[in-house]
Order: C-alpha cells, then structure tokens, then sequence
C-alpha cells in the first residue's frame, strides 16, 4: 500500500469517527489500523488534518477525497466505503451522522447503491 492510500484510508475512517467525537474504540482502531499498514505517519498526518479545524474537517477532507478517489476503479471506492461502515459496525451501531456522512461520500464515488446494498446484507 502506498503513503497516499495509507492516508486515503486513514483519513476517511478518521473524519469519519471525529464527526460525532473520537471515542476510545475509534482511537485504539485507527491505532491497530496504523500499525498494521505501518502507517504511523499517515495516522498523525489524518489526525493533524481532523485537528486543524475540527468544524470543517468532513467537508475538507471530502474535497481532498474526491481529488484522489475520482480515480480510483469502482471496485477500490466501494472498497474504502464499506471499510468504513464495517468499522463504525463495530462498536454496535452506525449513528444518523455517521450515515449521513458516508451517503455523502458514497454519492460523491458514484457507490451509493452498492452502499445501500451492503448496509442491507
């Protein structure tokens, strides 16, 4: 995996966990995460990114996402998305935020039906 899809990763599941609060679950994730793909650089990089203004970092890292996904095949994007929504899973529950979000970003990568048809599964 490359430092960017490292950072594609990481920030979409960071902006993702930030949009309601980070709890400890999300953090010790986004950690495990890291490790995993040695990513740590990446990790601080998202997080900095998150940090820099907490109110716009959705719709910051949105436009930083789409600039990148747009080329990615439909496959990777339905990839990344469901990535996301298998992590909010669990801690037991995806919130009316957190599910807005990833509609937005769905619709955004052209996935939104198959992220409705995974979330139905």
């Amino acid at each position: 995996m490359t430092s960017e899809e490292k950072k594609v990763y990481l920030l979409l599941k960071a902006v993702i966990f930030h949009y309601h609060g980070l709890d400890d679950a999300e953090q010790r994730d986004l950690e495990k995460v890291a490790a995993d793909f040695n990513g740590a650089d990446e990790l601080a990089w998202a997080l900095a990114f998150v940090a820099e203004d907490y109110i716009t970092a959705f719709d910051r890292a949105r436009v930083y996402l789409n600039n990148i996904i747009g080329d990615y095949a439909k496959s990777k994007r339905v990839e990344l998305i469901n990535m996301v929504w298998q992590s909010n899973n669990l801690k037991g529950y995806v919130t009316e935020m957190e599910a807005t979000a990833m509609l937005k970003l769905a619709r955004d990568w052209n996935v939104e039906k198959e992220l409705i048809e995974l979330v139905l599964q």
